[in-house]
């Protein structure tokens, strides 16, 4: 474990970077402050401020794109309240959550717990029940985050009114689905919908999978 002051990069830091891909970003997006522990943060990660991910995480509380769809986490906001650090407390899972979306989505670096591809990206879908490679890392991730790109990604995993329900939801919640997305009946539009917390529909989810016998590590 490294000490804070070896993880603070001041010679090449990441936030530039970050800002850079902040202004030319295609999608609205907004960018949060940090909280007062974001050097916890940083240290729990263990990455150094010249990493994007390192920058996000003790530069930023987050990053909410397209009125607070996307999630980026980082240290934490009042609008954010989930961080880098509350959503990986087990290591044994073997991958870092850091980012959801409204529609109940999940994505995550591979730490080795999904496949051989260490430090890639993949993502849970709501209508998936299996994680699923995207093959990029976390810098494309931000650039594909902020352009418009993510809008044919999620072409048919939006409902008619997801732009006014996103800005009426808050942050640490999220929408389930009911026929799920992943059976025949369900889709984002026939299936009825419910607010819950991200967390709740995370832990639900992972028991939906294990039951089903989804390919969880």
């Amino acid at each position: 474990m490294n000490t804070l002051h070896s993880l603070i990069d001041t010679k090449d830091p990441g936030l530039p970077v970050l800002q850079a891909l902040i202004d030319d970003a295609e999608r609205p997006c907004e960018l949060l402050p940090p909280a007062s522990d974001a050097a916890q943060v940083l240290l729990h990660l263990n990455v150094t401020t010249r990493s994007l991910l390192g920058a996000v995480a003790f530069e930023t509380g987050g990053i909410l794109v397209d009125h607070g769809w996307l999630r980026i986490l980082g240290s934490g906001h009042e609008r954010l309240p989930r961080n880098l650090k509350s959503c990986n407390t087990d290591p044994s899972r073997g991958y870092l959550l850091i980012a959801d979306d409204a529609g109940g989505g999940f994505f995550a670096l591979n730490g080795g717990g999904l496949g051989a591809d260490t430090g890639a990206l993949y993502y849970w879908s709501p209508d998936d029940l299996n994680w699923e490679a995207l093959e990029i890392g976390y810098t494309d991730f931000l650039g594909w985050a902020l352009s418009e790109q993510s809008q044919l990604f999620y072409e048919g995993l939006r409902w008619a009114s997801w732009q006014t329900d996103v800005r009426a939801m808050r942050a640490d919640q999220c929408v389930t689905f009911f026929p799920f997305l992943w059976t025949r009946e369900g889709s984002p539009d026939g299936s009825a919908r419910k607010v819950v917390s991200v967390d709740e529909h995370f832990a639900l989810k992972q028991e939906l999978a294990r039951q089903l016998g989804a390919v969880q590590r």
